[in-house]
């Protein structure tokens, strides 16, 4: 069976994860995880990154950050991993979903400002499959409504929007270095906070509400509570199996690229005959090769085609329930305007297998029969 994901490894993990076990420092903030967090905040140059447990955690963090409150609104699309939404709910506010993009499937940014309400404080961009949202214009609506942006870039590291960095530009970004992710510790994510003035309260809620870390840089004399806070911080253990990744981030990113240009040349006639819808690519927008998927023609093709790669033996999956739909999404939302495309999205995308290492000769196989259903 020709898997549909396998966590990447490039050869130096278990030499660096030993690394951390010899230092005798396997807990949160070791040097590991402080070279993990310059490496992310030296490509996207935001002023504070900080590791977390996972890309939930890092939208939870964000959350604390943006001081969500009972009753506040929480504008985001529907069509994303529960996480996106949790986040929120957890603080006591209510969702807002707003219809997809039927080329890029992120939230729409025309329908955005006539979801705003009195009461709303946040707007989520999610990054679907590693392609931006239009930045500028949601960084517009915001500053005129006085609004915080969450990047939920979580399938979007080293992906760009007008050269800058997913995850840099909002006031919060949110990575996820889940073993499905292009980057793995396993489990994993990282906050970035572009605001000086909210990167020392990052660091102290990260750690338990306490200035700890202040008092390990000697800044001062004895550690305490200062705020309400959580224990986000990932073994350095974890941390020492990412940073042999993000070392050779290019290498990664390169081999997975090949996969996906490979596939998109491949079905460039299918889509010319009506048969498949490919990724779309706005010109502003640098992907990272987080995924390559098709469009089917409806649901019940759909489910065909899966059946079809299974039976020989190739994993391809299907994507997220709307939110909107699903059992929470009733209880702590509500859709704004019509469902257009989030739906009618969901019933017909199909991913493909593309991970780090995936061969030529299985990657030629997936073709072939992909080809072959079409056929």
């Amino acid at each position: 069976m020709i898997s549909f994901n396998i966590p990447p490894f490039v050869g130096n993990e278990l030499d660096y994860v030993k690394q951390a076990v010899d230092n005798h420092k396997i807990c949160g903030d070791g040097p590991f995880t402080k070279k993990c967090n310059k490496w992310i905040e030296e490509r996207s140059g935001v002023t504070r990154a900080l590791l977390t447990t996972s890309g939930t955690q890092a939208l939870e963090l964000a959350a604390i950050l943006a001081d969500i409150q009972e009753g506040d609104e929480v504008i985001l699309p529907s069509f994303t991993f529960s996480s996106t939404a949790n986040a929120f709910v957890l603080r006591g506010a209510k969702l807002v979903f707003v219809d997809i993009r039927p080329d890029t499937k992120n939230i729409d940014e025309k329908l955005i400002e006539d979801a705003i309400t009195d009461r709303t404080k946040v707007i989520v961009a999610v990054h679907y499959a590693g392609v931006s949202c239009e930045m500028d214009e949601i960084m517009r609506i915001a500053g005129e409504h006085n609004l915080i942006v969450i990047e939920d870039a979580a399938q979007g590291v080293t992906s760009s929007y007008k050269g800058r960095e997913l995850g840099s530009i909002g006031d919060f970004g949110c990575y996820s270095f889940h073993e499905t992710k292009n980057y793995s510790m396993g489990e994993g994510g990282a906050v970035l906070v572009r605001d000086p003035a909210k990167a020392d309260l990052a660091e102290i809620i990260r750690e338990k509400g306490t200035d700890r870390s202040r008092f390990l840089r000697g800044q001062v004399d004895k550690y305490s509570w200062v705020t309400m806070g959580s224990s986000f911080l990932p073994s350095d253990m974890n941390a020492a199996y990412l940073y042999a990744q993000l070392e050779r981030y290019q290498e990664i990113y390169d081999d997975r690229m090949r996969t996906w240009d490979t596939y998109y040349r491949e079905f460039e006639a299918l889509e010319a005959a009506g048969k498949v819808e490919r990724p779309v690519i706005p010109a502003d927008c640098v992907h990272n090769a987080h995924m390559f998927y098709l469009m089917t023609k409806d649901l019940e093709e759909r489910t065909e085609f899966i059946q079809f790669l299974k039976d020989n033996g190739i994993s391809a999956v299907f994507h997220y329930v709307p939110l909107h739909s699903a059992e929470a999404g009733l209880k702590y939302g509500r859709f704004h305007g019509e469902d257009r495309y989030t739906t009618s999205v969901s019933d017909r995308l199909v991913r493909l297998p593309l991970y780090y290492g995936l061969t030529e000769n299985d990657l030629a196989y997936v073709i072939e029969k992909v080809k072959e259903f079409y056929r």
